[in-house]
């Protein structure tokens, strides 16, 4: 069955997709970790309420063979299958269909790969997967370029929330294009999560002061020399962002402004 998160309290700061509330505005993937139980210390740290699962990769029905369901309580965290590894609109709608005959999923992450070495978003057939999708009634959350015309066109279409990329994923160079991503958030009425891309701790941050919604990583953490401290890291990282957005930056100047005033003055 699709799981459902217990709303949040009505004073929170949390968000809503599709209707189920989380409190957590991090989003973590479950790959490339050495093992399943670092899988869920790192999830345990970065108090992610949703993780990402390749329905591609990782054993969800084999009860024979490990299972991340062992480790990481479905119950507790919402599981979200996505598309990776897919790169055509067939493989992705047909590997999403497969998962919710598995696990009842409907909820669900969409991403069509380009070829190697970009990786880039292939949006001709993520705009075909994302039609079949939701007229087979999946509520899809959809990985796309930074391209505001073809974001529209997604949440015109009925996704459920939109993820531009940082940069390539698996890069981790961070937030290369944070005026395109101002721009979407302005236009965007769904969730806007930054989706691929995040290598530290302060890329999440920039994310969230943008006014993303959420931020979605993997490699940032499973990859890093300690993957544990670096969720925890994340978390504070996205909760610090999201502070810094609410609270209102500065305005940008040119020139000092001092922090003392210059009147009053004790002078010989």
């Amino acid at each position: 069955m699709d799981q459902r998160i217990e709303p949040a309290a009505a004073d929170d700061d949390g968000w809503t997709v599709a209707g189920r509330r989380f409190r957590s505005r991090l989003i973590v993937g479950t790959g490339k970790y050495k093992d399943f139980e670092q899988t869920a210390a790192a999830i345990e740290a970065s108090g992610a309420e949703i993780v990402t699962v390749a329905v591609r990769r990782v054993n969800l029905a084999d009860p024979g063979a490990p299972m991340l369901q062992d480790y990481v309580d479905p119950k507790r965290v919402m599981y979200l299958p996505n598309t990776a590894g897919c790169h055509t609109a067939q493989e992705a709608v047909r590997t999403l269909r497969l998962a919710r005959e598995a696990g009842g999923w409907n909820l669900v992450k969409l991403e069509v790969l380009g070829p190697p070495p970009t990786l880039y978003p292939d949006m001709a057939a993520t705009v075909e997967a994302a039609a079949a999708l939701i007229k087979d009634g999946f509520e899809v959350m959809v990985y796309c370029a930074d391209d505001p015309v073809a974001a529209k066109r997604l949440e015109a279409m009925g996704c459920v929330a939109i993820m531009p990329l940082g940069a390539p994923i698996g890069s981790g160079l961070g937030i290369q294009n944070p005026a395109m991503l101002s721009m979407l958030i302005e236009q965007t009425e769904v969730p806007l999560l930054v989706d691929a891309g995040v290598g530290t701790a302060s890329d999440a941050a920039i994310a969230m002061e943008l006014g993303c919604d959420a931020v979605l990583l993997n490699s940032a953490i499973a990859m890093a020399k300690d993957p544990i401290r670096m969720a925890r890291a994340m978390r504070l990282a996205v909760e610090a962002g999201r502070e810094a957005f609410l609270a209102g930056r500065m305005a940008r100047r040119m020139g000092a402004d001092p922090s003392s005033p210059l009147t009053g003055l004790i002078r010989r």
